[in-house]
């Protein structure tokens, strides 16, 4: 990525503008190929969602990843650049694509500010390949043509403008000129987006929903019981899809926002396909996180829900670091992370015992896993080594994974999916696609899952599935 050195508070006119993105374009024309220019600068404390949410268009992709009880929000909206992929090598092949994108970028402005630069939002389904008739491809990358970012008090906004030699650069320029002026006086309200009245989410609404499951979870449960008894496998995560369906359409974000206040130490999260559906949820788990050559992950595994009282939580929770059955998924799920790291030449650090993670409605064995990152392994080989972890997936690997689809009857998409952004620095976050819905107009497919091992009860592992469905019913739909 080139920086150039251009004072944006000193060339802050339309015909400053303009001549820089000649400037560009000059780049451009020699050099026969595209640039992507990214211009990015601090703004006053804005929302990220509430920001998104006002300029929503249901037809144009868009990004979303917030920790609200970090104060770290991220949203992207339309497409500047996009890539997509599937197969074995999607991981090698985004990033490929992202170092090309990155060798022809021009950038100027605050470009080291939190969440400066151009930002690559990323998703990777559970699987490598998609059946027919998915919402969302196996791998898919884009830049998004506006971006605002918070971490704590600072506000970041960028635009990116892919630049051709033919580019018409008269438009770019006005709507660079237009964002750049809303954002410096950013007004909330419904009349900035092309929104449909008949949207809604879900507060203040009493609308009847409709409910419909297929598949007998207790049995698919049962028969991988067998799977871990003949020796097939030792661990297999199996999840339950629920359909709902409402009187009138939707709005995710509108949808996401009862999610986030719901669990603030989630990442809560939405990620639109550009055709009218949108995945989004409010997970748990972080993937892989890389921050200035420290990577980080987790390991999570193991459930109990939360008590009525302080007393009973607390017998809960003591309960659940003594629970033979969870400390052993956990301890399954540990060591596959910290091998995977290992044979990528790292050396994981955690600590001998889980802690216990309190969510709103469930409590969970959770083991902070982190490593220092050679220069010569980047955070998408971490990526592709880990997913999908075993708290998705199963042990070993390959025999768990491939029993999964036949077992469920249902494809998973970006469920249990890997989702988060990269930075022109190397770092970036990424979370399973985990406590999430596929909201597609009126429809709703809700998912929930639970690791099985030798020693799960099918009737306590539906109970568990259903608890998370209503913890997501609830954050969703109740008014």
């Amino acid at each position: 990525m080139t920086i150039l050195p251009l004072d944006l508070a000193a060339n802050a006119t339309p015909e400053a503008l303009h001549a820089f993105l000649r400037q560009c374009q000059g780049i451009a024309v020699r050099a026969g190929r595209m640039k992507l220019v990214s211009i990015s600068l601090e703004v006053d404390a804005l929302d990220p969602l509430a920001v998104l949410e006002s300029i929503f268009e249901p037809d144009e992709r868009h990004f979303y990843a917030e920790r609200p009880d970090l104060e770290t929000a991220i949203s992207g909206a339309e497409t500047a650049l996009a890539f997509e992929t599937s197969g074995p090598g999607r991981f090698a092949d985004v990033q490929r694509w992202i170092d090309d994108v990155l060798a022809n970028t021009l950038a100027v402005g605050d470009v080291n500010a939190p969440f400066g630069g151009p930002h690559f939002f990323t998703s990777f389904t559970f699987a490598d390949e998609v059946e027919l008739g998915e919402s969302f491809p196996a791998a898919r990358v884009f830049v998004p043509r506006w971006q605002v970012a918070r971490a704590g008090q600072v506000t970041t906004a960028v635009a990116n403008l892919a630049i051709a030699p033919e580019t018409d650069l008269a438009p770019l320029a006005a709507r660079v000129w237009q964002a750049h002026a809303k954002f410096r006086s950013f007004e909330y309200g419904k009349g900035q987006g092309a929104f449909t009245d008949g949207m809604h989410g879900s507060q203040g609404s009493h609308e009847t929903y409709t409910s419909h499951e297929a598949g007998d979870y207790r049995a698919a449960v049962a028969r991988a019981l067998e799977g871990i008894a003949a020796g097939e496998f030792s661990k297999i995560v199996l999840a339950r899809a629920r359909d709902l369906t409402a009187e009138r359409p939707l709005h995710p974000l509108q949808l996401l926002n009862g999610l986030r206040q719901r669990f603030p130490s989630c990442h809560a999260f939405s990620l639109a396909n550009g055709r009218g559906q949108s995945f989004i949820g409010a997970s748990p788990e972080r993937l892989v996180r890389v921050s200035r050559g420290v990577l980080e992950t987790e390991a999570l595994a193991g459930s109990i829900r939360r008590g009525a009282s302080a007393s009973e939580d607390a017998a809960l929770a003591a309960a659940l670091l003594h629970s033979e059955k969870d400390l052993h998924e956990q301890q399954l799920v540990v060591e596959a992370i910290t091998s995977r790291l290992a044979q990528l030449g790292l050396k994981p650090e955690f600590p001998a015992s889980p802690e216990v993670r309190r969510l709103a409605n469930v409590q969970h064995l959770q083991t902070p896993i982190r490593a220092v990152l050679p220069a010569f392994v980047r955070l998408l080989d971490a990526l592709a080594a880990l997913h999908p972890t075993p708290a998705v997936g199963g042990t070993p690997h390959a025999a768990a994974v491939a029993r999964i689809r036949g077992l469920e009857g249902f494809p998973r998409g970006l469920y249990a999916g890997a989702l988060g952004w990269l930075n022109a620095r190397g770092g970036g976050e990424f979370f399973v696609g985990l406590r999430s819905a596929l909201v597609d107009g009126p429809r709703a497919r809700l998912y929930a899952g639970a690791g099985i091992v030798a020693g799960s009860v099918p009737e306590n592992e539906f109970a568990e599935t259903e608890l998370k469905f209503k913890a997501m019913q609830h954050a969703l739909l109740a008014p």
